[in-house]
């Protein structure tokens, strides 16, 4: 590269020479304006999701005085409350997946789940929730002691 170079004439070397720092300062300029760009687009979030925060708590202590919602009333509330127990009960791995059916229930798929942590987190649901199981459909997940299991559950 060196020998090309010394082989140009000082007029070529001159037009390399800056051809390559405005090369370089055309990078270096594309760099800054994609990283304020980047910056402006995250400022942007940031507002908005405060603006998220401050309405979440402006309604916080109305919702807290509207007293707890019953549980199960509708598909998204049974939906939450199944992710967030399941996770609680340390199921949340298994659960793979979760679809309203059309009367108000819940399909849900767990998969390698421990048998005994199973029944005790559908015990748990049905005292404390009033989620009864609606089918079950279970099998071995081929360890001892583990299973695969498609249910529907509803509330009531």
């Amino acid at each position: 590269m060196r020998e090309w170079y010394t082989a140009l004439s000082e007029r070529e070397r001159r037009f390399v020479l800056y051809g390559g720092i405005a090369t370089v300062a055309m990078i270096l300029l594309w760099i800054v304006l994609s990283l304020n760009h980047d910056l402006a687009q995250t400022r942007q979030r940031v507002l908005v999701k405060q603006g998220d925060l401050a309405f979440i708590q402006g309604v916080t202590p109305q919702l807290l005085a509207a007293g707890p919602a019953a549980a199960g009333t509708t598909p998204e509330t049974l939906v939450v409350l199944i992710d967030s127990s399941a996770r609680e009960s340390g199921l949340g791995k298994s659960l793979s997946s979760s679809q309203p059916t059309g009367d108000g229930g819940l399909r849900i798929r767990l998969d390698h789940v421990a048998f005994d942590g199973l029944l005790a987190w559908l015990a748990r649901l049905s005292q404390q929730h009033g989620v009864r199981v609606e089918t079950a459909e279970i099998e071995s997940a081929g360890e001892t002691g583990y299973v695969n299991a498609g249910l529907v559950l509803k509330t009531g």
